[in-house]
Order: C-alpha cells, then structure tokens, then sequence
C-alpha cells in the first residue's frame, strides 16, 4: 500500500462578477460558479444542496484522467457514480470513458444533472438513475465506483478532525464495504480535514490490502479535499512513478560509467 500525498493545483480562472441574489448560504459558491462548471452561463441548473456539494470541475477533470488510464486498457469500460448529484464528476467520467452509471436520490436534483449533461455534450453517454446507492448495490455492475458521499454540508469545515463516521448516509467503513463488493478499484473524494490515518485503514478491509494512493487538490491556492484512489487506479500510477525512478536510475549509471571512464583515461 503506498500513500503518496501528491499535491495537485488547478488554475483559477477570473471572470467578470455578475449581480446574483442567493441565500447568505450560497453567496460564495456563487462567486465560484465558473470553477464549479466553466460553461456556467450555457444553462447549467443548480439546487441549494448542489452549489457547496459538487466537485470543482477542475478536480472532476484530475479525477476522471486517472481513470482514464484503466479505460486504455479496458473496452466498454463502465463508471459508477455512486452519489452523482448535479452531475459535476459524471459529466467529466463521460469526456474520458465509455459509459457512466449516475445514481441520486433526490429526482429533483437528478433532472438538473441530466441538463448540465446536456450542456456538455455528454447526455447520451450517461445512465440516471433516481435511487439510494446501497439499495442498488447488488444489482450493481461496473469496472470503477466513484464516492463522494454527503460531508455533512458546509459545516465540515469546522470540525478539526472530520471522522468516517460523519460521512452521510452511513459511515465511510460501512460505505467502502459496499462498494469494494462492487469493485476493488474506487476512487473517494473526501474533506481536506479528514482524518487520514481513517482513510489508509480502509485499504485493509480487503484481503489482500488494496493498494492506495492519496492525493491533495486544490483550486488555485485553496485547499479543497482529498482524492483517494484504491486497487488499480493507485497501481497504475504507481507503476508510472516507478517507470520515472527507473529511467532516472539508468540515466544515474549512465552518468556515473562516463565519469569513472574519464578519470581512467585522465589517469594515463
């Protein structure tokens, strides 16, 4: 098992502020709406709840390329969204993959992920489903599950230590469970304060462990959550890693031969 702790930064785009009136609750997300979907004004449909749960886009797109490396690999290759929401990562796994299956309970919510779809480009690639995720699951088939369960709302980011327990509907141990039934390779999209010794304890409820990978997202210079990813998602990044340690490796003794050859020839 390896956890890496990469940080990854995202650019922050600027845009000219529009006059909108939303509730107090939602007054910086709007200030955000353009790192949230960057084709904001083509019509994208938000509820309150949708505003401070989505992924940032910038995040979803780093999200969906690293599975974009399975999907090189795989045909017809199938992603779940597991609590999709207003579609934010749905519609960047249908830019990358084959087909994605996205679940939400809410049908409100739901029919606003099926139009942002549409703004995108993306609406005939994804499958909505209006449900609970652990009704679901037996019935459940696919290559990759992607969980970004409720935080709580934004009340998160005043707790010091966010534990698994707080993740929403159920508790993270209980959520992973499902899912690894489903999959081994998944991918958690958790709060920037969760506690990560939790998160590493996860990849041992499988036998074997699973491999993992943790990374640090940011949208400009704010932090914003972690990235897990397990099974084969964290193994082909690792194997990347290892390809680029190698190749400095032989570079190293290719350097090292030219040098001690050198010095041979200085020494006559």
């Amino acid at each position: 098992m390896s956890s890496s702790g990469d940080v990854v930064h995202c650019k922050k785009r600027k845009r000219k502020q529009e006059k909108h009136y939303w509730s107090p609750l939602i007054a910086k997300y709007w200030k955000q709406r353009y790192s949230l979907f960057s084709l904001y004004d083509k019509g994208i449909a938000m509820d309150e709840v949708g505003w401070f749960s989505v992924t940032p886009e910038s995040i979803a797109q780093i999200q969906a390329r690293r599975v974009l490396g399975r999907c090189e690999e795989s045909s017809n290759l199938v992603v779940i969204d597991c609590f999709a929401g207003v579609g934010g990562n749905a519609i960047q796994f249908a830019k990358t993959c084959d087909r994605v299956i996205a679940i939400e309970i809410d049908p409100v919510r739901v029919e606003h992920a099926r139009n942002n779809a549409r703004v995108y480009g993306v609406e005939d690639k994804i499958e909505f489903v209006v449900g609970d995720f652990f009704t679901l699951a037996p019935f459940l088939k696919g290559d990759v599950l992607f969980l970004s369960p409720p935080w709580g709302g934004p009340s998160y980011s005043k707790i010091e230590s966010f534990t698994l327990d707080l993740l929403k509907p159920k508790d993270g141990y209980s959520l992973f469970q499902v899912a690894q039934s489903i999959t081994p390779n998944i991918i958690m999209f958790l709060p920037r304060n969760v506690d990560v010794n939790e998160v590493e304890q996860l990849s041992w409820l499988s036998s074997p462990p699973l491999n993992m990978d943790i990374e640090k997202n940011y949208v400009g210079k704010f932090f914003k959550g972690i990235t897990v990813y397990f099974g084969s998602l964290a193994k082909i990044y690792k194997a990347k890693k290892k390809k680029k340690k190698k190749k400095k490796k032989k570079e190293y003794k290719t350097l090292q031969a030219k040098i001690e050859k050198e010095t041979e020839f200085g020494g006559e």
